[in-house]
């Protein structure tokens, strides 16, 4: 699996939720919502240790992953995240 992050979501990380370095940010499945990927789930993120990383990205020493036991919800699609300024919100693509 493919996870990307663009630079426009990586600054909207330090400016909104003004992540730091060392900190660990994880994607995870939730309920409610939709996604292109599971219907009634979608995504999410929040500030969380890692257990078992599958795949992830660091940059200026914060790690943004998945772990292992979320990749169901892919399907086998890759994510890439960005941020739609228009819109003021993070995007995520399943590839």
């Amino acid at each position: 699996m493919e996870f990307k992050i663009t630079d426009r979501a990586l600054q909207w990380f330090k400016d909104e939720v003004q992540v730091e370095s060392g900190q660990t940010v994880r994607f995870y499945p939730q309920i409610y919502g939709d996604s292109p990927v599971q219907e009634g789930m979608s995504l999410a993120f929040g500030f969380e240790d890692a257990v078992d990383i599958e795949v992830s990205v660091e940059h200026n020493g914060v790690t943004y992953f998945i772990e292992e036991s979320d990749m169901w919800f892919f399907k086998g699609h890759d994510l890439h995240v960005d941020y739609d300024e228009a819109e003021d919100m993070l995007t995520f693509e399943y590839k």
